[in-house]
């Protein structure tokens, strides 16, 4: 959707004016709309002889019949032959939808050789698997997962597909959706069932994770969305489940995939896999300097943990961006989470308030970390760290 000048237009620069973005000029006695154009309309209402429209005027919008569309879908995402954790907590979120709605629950894996993964998505509450395999989907690819998602779609229809807002989901979530003409919601942080309307409200931060909106999909088909590790807990899995296994044959051919792998380089270790860790111990502001992280890392090492920071820690260029937790960062929930030199913040709270067990240290009694903590320590963090680490290398030798 754009904003063009018709032959109407009279020069009278009312729209010069009224352009918030500096977006128009004049130019051989006639408006000219720049790349600047954010297709506001404030100058569409200041034209005084309608000389300024929206290019998809008179167009007739497409129809889509709602009832057409049934079922709740999960994408499971696979990596080295497994299913990432996030598949499993996203079924048991959408089998809370997918009972509000009364709707079936259905789990998407793509990749080759696959199809013993299948148990596990039932014994996470799906009733369905579709399936699709193939030598090319061995390895993600942007041009054979969209392609083979989005025929999965046009031939079932679902009404609802949640993804992981991982690397992968990041990039395939938007390019289905654009294929299947509907929209997408990225990074929720939380759903829910509209009771007015009946859709699936997403939850997602915004302004910079200042406010949180709410987010519906009234008009398109299906209500698409992201969802971030770990802001839902895994639920128990019950392996004497089974359900029914739909297999698709591959619409992608070798030939259809326009970028070849070659390698796979692994820059994040245990370290920074912040999503899938047990235990993490995350540095802040309180750290003074990216020197005393190694304070950080060895208590994290000793723990077999990994490694996370505030915003202001990364902000400050003390650790990259990959170890992030907070609304801006990672959501993550692991069994153990040590907040050192970190005061609490509301955005960084949102990020790892659904752990198990929190353990603060601070040196600043009133800090408001330790109102969520279960556990608290009051003192230096850089007398602290090396106490613990030392207490728990003596623990493990033992």
């Amino acid at each position: 959707m754009a904003v063009c000048v018709t032959n109407e237009c009279v020069a009278c620069g009312s729209c010069v004016a009224a352009c918030p973005f500096g977006a128009i000029e004049m130019a051989n006695e006639t408006a000219q709309i720049t790349e600047a154009c954010t297709a506001c309309g404030a100058c569409i209402e200041t034209c005084p002889v309608a000389a300024i429209v929206r290019d998809d005027e008179g167009q007739s919008a497409v129809v889509v019949d709602k009832d057409a569309y049934q079922g709740v879908w999960v994408y499971m995402e696979t990596y080295e032959g497994k299913i990432r954790g996030v598949g499993h907590e996203l079924l048991g979120q959408g089998r809370v939808l997918a009972e509000a709605l009364g709707q079936e629950l259905a789990a998407v894996i793509i990749g080759d050789g696959v199809e013993a993964l299948a148990g596990e998505a039932f014994a996470s509450s799906a009733s369905k698997v579709y399936l699709v395999e193939g030598p090319e989907y061995q390895h993600y690819n942007t041009d054979a997962y969209t392609a083979a998602f989005t025929d999965l779609i046009k031939r079932y229809q679902p009404t609802v597909i949640l993804m992981g807002a991982t690397n992968d989901g990041r990039d395939l979530g938007p390019r289905v959706a654009c294929r299947v003409g509907t929209g997408l919601t990225a990074d929720c942080t939380n759903l829910g069932i509209d009771e007015q309307t009946g859709l699936v409200a997403w939850t997602r931060p915004a302004f910079g994770g200042n406010i949180m909106a709410t987010i519906l999909c009234p008009e398109h088909r299906p209500q698409m969305g992201t969802v971030r590790p770990k802001v839902f807990k895994r639920p128990e899995q019950d392996f004497s489940r089974t359900g029914e296994i739909v297999r698709v044959a591959s619409p992608v051919s070798p030939a259809d995939i326009r970028t070849r792998f070659v390698e796979l380089i692994k820059v994040c270790t245990a370290a920074c896999n912040l999503e899938e860790a047990d235990i993490i111990v995350s540095g802040g502001r309180g750290m003074c300097g990216p020197e005393n992280f190694c304070l950080i890392e060895d208590l994290a090492g000793v723990l077999g943990g990994a490694v996370g920071a505030s915003r202001a820690a990364v902000d400050a260029g003390w650790k990259p961006a990959i170890h992030q937790v907070g609304q801006t960062g990672k959501t993550v929930g692991p069994k153990i989470y040590f907040a050192c030199g970190i005061s609490g913040a509301i955005q960084h709270l949102a990020g790892m308030s659904s752990s198990d067990i929190i353990i603060a240290i601070n040196k600043d009694a009133d800090a408001p970390i330790f109102k969520m903590a279960d556990y608290g320590i009051v003192g230096d963090v850089m007398e602290v760290l090396p106490l613990l680490t030392q207490e728990f290398k003596k623990i493990k030798s033992a």
